[in-house]
């Protein structure tokens, strides 16, 4: 990047106060941050999670489970009670009636912005990539129904994956959407969902859960910031997400945050079903650099990382296309051995006379080993550019960190801090940065 590209100290940046607000409750504790009262922090210590007033890692120096597994015939095997008036129900997500029941509550009750003026919104599309992965268990899709009327109020699910801890791989449930209707949270049901899910979670003989959250609960191995980059200043402005800088005019605005209408690298296509195999083989081997990171089957990287529109972007730098549009002479290796993407999650623009949506890509898993790590985000910035995002976001995890000044990201406000149940990590790394964080939860 030429020098006069870099970001001067007059010019603009991204005002993400707003958005950081709206993801500082993304995960486990969407829309439902209200709910967790101190009564409910206290539910935390009652349960198998590091604890504050114990030291982060492990006093034998080894990662490993906080409790033992028990014989799955031991595990409570009746759902925990609800309030009266209240039923637990599994959510057929294969069901469009239940689908619709899903969004209508998540669309009105999980994350807005303070001012009520953006709200994420989960289409149906998304709702079945993020909650039917391969292997996925039914059982761990739950919610709670008004028994009079059947109105779906209260959710939450889990996802299978295995994740390799310092080393150890494990299996585990990724705990994400609980949410509870607004017009109910003095129910408290929050905490009895959360051990609702962790009994059906036991019963399948998985103890261990990963989880984020923007709240402080005992206790983060790792804490992530947000930045967010810029990509139609106009619409951003019109809408109140940013807003001019003095000195600044709309032109120089947009001047300062145009990108190019062609990729840059050489090579840059969209992966196909032919890449499956390869880019298995290739994030396995990236991702094992980091202390804490998923380990992908072939039948996951396809369901989680093939083109999907408005839902997930992933792209390849083959390298016969590459000598094709270079010397012509063939390629060292025909391997592709680089790979970047960003999956989408929308947010509904409320009561705007012009604009409806707020198009937002997020940085999901990405490796550059022929090209710079620098260039392959900036490819993926343009991908994202002239498919009419937004804004694009990321965390400050891998080699993210290195590469958004100079993309012209602003620094958010917003905090993602990752949690692991029934886990205690090796004392030498008790809190894991950020560069040492290989994990992306949606």
């Amino acid at each position: 990047m030429a020098d006069d590209d870099r970001p001067a100290p007059r010019l603009p940046v991204v005002d993400s106060a707003t958005l950081s607000a709206m993801m500082k409750a993304m995960a486990v504790t969407p829309g439902s941050e209200d709910d967790f009262t101190q009564k409910d922090f206290a539910f935390w210590t009652t349960q198998p999670v590091v604890q504050f007033s114990e030291a982060p890692g492990s006093s034998e120096g080894e990662p490993g489970p906080i409790e033992p597994a028990i014989p799955v015939s031991e595990v409570k095997q009746e759902p925990y009670t609800l309030p009266p008036g209240f039923e637990w129900c599994t959510c057929d997500t294969t069901d469009e009636a239940t689908r619709l029941a899903i969004y209508k509550l998540l669309n009105e009750n999980y994350v807005e912005d303070d001012d009520e003026m953006f709200r994420f919104d989960y289409s149906d599309a998304f709702l079945a990539y993020a909650l039917r992965p391969p292997g996925y268990e039914k059982e761990w899709i739950v919610g709670v129904r008004v028994i009079k009327t059947q109105k779906l109020v209260g959710f939450i699910t889990g996802v299978p994956a295995h994740v390799k801890a310092e080393g150890k791989t494990v299996r585990v449930a990724e705990i994400n959407f609980l949410c509870v209707h607004k017009k109910i949270r003095d129910k408290r049901l929050a905490p009895v969902l959360i051990k609702e899910v962790t009994r059906r979670v036991h019963l399948t003989d998985t103890w261990q859960a990963v989880y984020t959250a923007g709240k402080v609960l005992p206790r983060p191995y790792a804490t992530a910031r947000y930045h967010h980059r810029n990509l139609n200043p106009k619409k951003l402005i019109e809408v109140g997400f940013s807003s001019l800088r003095a000195n600044m005019t709309m032109a120089r605005t947009i001047k300062y945050y145009k990108l190019p209408e062609q990729q840059t690298l050489a090579g840059w296509r969209p992966m196909e079903p032919r890449d499956v195999p390869r880019i298995t083989v290739l994030l396995n081997e990236y991702l094992d650099r980091y202390l804490m990171h998923p380990v992908f089957s072939e039948e996951e990287v396809a369901h989680y990382f093939l083109p999907k529109t408005d839902i997930v972007n992933s792209y390849v730098i083959d390298p016969q296309i590459a000598s094709a549009a270079g010397s012509g002479e063939p390629p060292a290796s025909s391997e592709i051995k680089d790979f970047a993407s960003f999956y989408t999650l929308n947010s509904t623009i409320i009561r705007h006379p012009k604009h409806n949506i707020l198009r937002a890509a997020y940085a999901y898993y990405n490796v550059a080993n022929t090209v710079s790590f620098h260039d392959l985000m900036y490819n993926n910035l343009i991908a994202a550019y002239n498919l009419q995002y937004d804004v694009f976001n990321c965390l400050e995890l891998m080699e993210n960190g290195g590469v958004v000044k100079d993309l012209k990201f602003g620094m958010g406000d917003g905090f993602l801090r990752y949690y692991m149940f029934n886990w205690r990590f090796a004392e030498k790394a008790g809190h894991i940065r950020g560069d040492q964080l290989g994990l992306v939860l949606m």
